[in-house]
């Protein structure tokens, strides 16, 4: 059988995002549809670079995909991961060529920041492209929500919506650009308070939740009108409106998790701290504003020109080992096809 003509390798990146208005549940595990909305900042400067290539030669001895992370041979759970996904790739470009893949992130990996939302937010682009697909970006958007959940959202840069979508199929399920990266001046000054892999992972916590928490029904309940006033916040950019809405909804997430039998918590002493922090520098006429995923980290929303004032005081701020000031970012890109 003659190979198809495919490019030798392709290279995307994306980076990172910060849900706004959390993402916490599933409706459907198989397909990674969630059981709410949300709305997120995509963040320049911290994300994932992925390299796809599919040729006859690329994968292993066994024949197999050969799966490489920060160089190294990815470990079996990730590249097992890695491989199911590539597998959705095969059947909707019509090939079964095995591939390479080279991953290389400036994201912590399972530590709150959304590493997965990166990385398969950039595979979903270089192995779709490197597979001779042309996606559009909703198409593009439930690809990689297939990897991750929060990977959809990365598609878009800037401020982008997730539906939560009511097809069986997800095809719905996709998110969408509200404004990208160039549009609003604002920062996320990201305060580490942890080295390290998070105790538990946010799929297994998600599940858990829905399973055994009692505040689980509440909690879906009040994602709608977060995401509605949340969204008009952000097309008005308006941050006043907008920093409140994404406190309350990190907050009932959390407290939805710390509900679930065994309960479910993510917060250190230095995570207590910076909130309280961020409150001081909000009654000292800073318009700043928290929320937290499932880590241990505070990420904190103000405007560009407030983020030394907020990056100083989360420094300052017992227990917190460092402090990122990042930026929009755009969505998921080429870098590289050869």
């Amino acid at each position: 059988m003659t190979e198809p003509s495919l490019p030798k390798s392709v290279t995307a990146r994306a980076g990172t995002n910060i849900a706004l208005v959390k993402y916490w549940g599933k409706r459907d595990a198989a397909l990674n549809l969630p059981a709410a909305g949300s709305l997120s900042l995509t963040l320049a400067n911290l994300g994932s670079e992925t390299t796809v290539r599919f040729a006859s030669d690329a994968g292993g001895s066994d024949g197999r995909d050969r799966v490489l992370f920060a160089g190294a041979p990815a470990e079996a759970k990730f590249a097992t991961r890695v491989q199911r996904f590539l597998d959705l790739v095969r059947t909707r470009a019509g090939i079964q060529l095995p591939a390479e893949v080279a991953t290389n992130n400036t994201v912590p990996t399972a530590a709150g920041l959304a590493s997965s939302a990166a990385g398969f937010a950039a595979l979903a682009l270089a192995a779709s492209r490197a597979a001779g697909l042309h996606l559009l970006p909703a198409e593009l958007s439930e690809l990689a929500r297939r990897g991750s959940g929060s990977a959809a959202r990365s598609i878009f840069g800037g401020f982008a919506e997730m539906s939560a979508g009511t097809r069986a199929d997800g095809a719905d399920a996709v998110a969408r650009g509200l404004l990208d990266e160039k549009a609003w001046d604002v920062r996320l000054c990201v305060a580490i308070t942890a080295e390290g892999e998070k105790a538990i992972g946010s799929t297994a916590a998600m599940e858990r939740t829905a399973l055994t928490s009692p505040y689980y029904q509440g909690w879906l309940a009040s994602v709608p009108v977060d995401l509605e006033e949340a969204g008009a916040a952000v097309l008005a950019r308006d941050l006043a409106v907008l920093g409140p809405i994404a406190e309350r909804s990190a907050l009932r997430m959390h407290a939805c998790a710390l509900a679930a039998d065994p309960h479910i918590l993510y917060w250190n002493p230095a995570t207590i701290a910076a909130m309280s922090t961020v409150k001081t520098l909000r009654a000292n006429g800073t318009l700043a504003f928290f929320t937290i995923d499932a880590g241990p980290h505070v990420k904190v929303l103000c405007r560009s020109a407030d983020a030394p004032v907020v990056q100083a005081a989360l420094a300052a701020t017992p227990g917190v080992m460092r402090v990122l000031v990042l930026a929009p970012g755009q969505g998921a890109h080429i870098l590289n096809e050869n």
